[in-house]
């Protein structure tokens, strides 16, 4: 489904990635596990286009990414949930669904689409008319995981869904990806916690300094000597 080969890109003159390569199946849930500053998120928006490699190839479906505008990403099937949630404070819960869907013209398969959403997550059925900025941290990752699955797309980038949230949100949040897993959704994620990112994964790549430096099915690396001491404190 997807394929970055060779990837670099920069920050001005600071090369952030470095030659990156990973694949990604149809049906696969695939994660980038690494410290800080590893890479992780700047692939992420690589792919999303929200930033241009120097070199390197990224294709979909064999069609090449590079140089497209963000929304023909999401509009070949590509929905991006951002490290930091960034739901538009000002609206409701409902209005920011309502935008994930802004490229779509079936409008009553939308509304279907809002209810699926609140059957996902009660917690927003409850907050439906409440503005997004007075949610709390676990509730806007509710909505902006919701917000992004609101293009139905076939591959979902999930950038850092348990950050800062309390046990219970992300007990929350990682049976959901559980669930979309089950329904055959396609999922790139990047997670701090390499625990529960390897649990619910079928492959891992790690990325060090803007390179993979380790990659495989998610069970062999919870074992690799390397990944249990720098990622997993065993």
């Amino acid at each position: 489904m997807l394929a970055l080969q060779d990837v670099e890109v920069y920050y001005g003159s600071i090369r952030a990635l470095k030659g990156v390569s990973l694949t990604v199946a149809d049906g696969e849930v695939v994660t980038l596990i690494g410290a800080n500053g590893a890479g992780k998120s700047t692939t992420l928006r690589a792919i999303s286009s929200l930033l241009h490699p120097r070199s390197g190839k990224i294709t979909y479906h064999g069609e090449t990414l590079n140089g497209l505008a963000p929304h023909r990403i999401v509009a070949l099937g590509i929905s991006h949930c951002p490290e930091g949630r960034h739901v538009f404070g000002g609206l409701s819960v409902e209005e920011n669904l309502r935008l994930g869907a802004v490229q779509r013209k079936d409008r009553g398969a939308v509304a279907d689409d809002i209810e699926r959403s609140y059957d996902l997550f009660p917690r927003l059925r409850e907050r439906r008319r409440q503005l997004g900025g007075t949610l709390s941290g676990g509730e806007q990752q509710m909505l902006a995981i919701s917000r992004a699955l609101m293009s139905r797309p076939k591959l979902l980038l999930l950038d850092e869904p348990s950050l800062g949230l309390a046990p219970l949100f992300v007990e929350m949040i990682f049976e959901t990806i559980r669930q979309l897993k089950a329904s055959n959704t396609t999922i790139l994620l990047v997670e701090q916690n390499a625990r529960l990112a390897l649990n619910v994964a079928d492959r891992a790549y790690v990325l060090e300094s803007g390179r993979v430096t380790l990659s495989g099915p998610a069970v062999e690396l919870q074992h690799n000597p390397e990944v249990e001491h720098t990622y997993l404190g065993t």
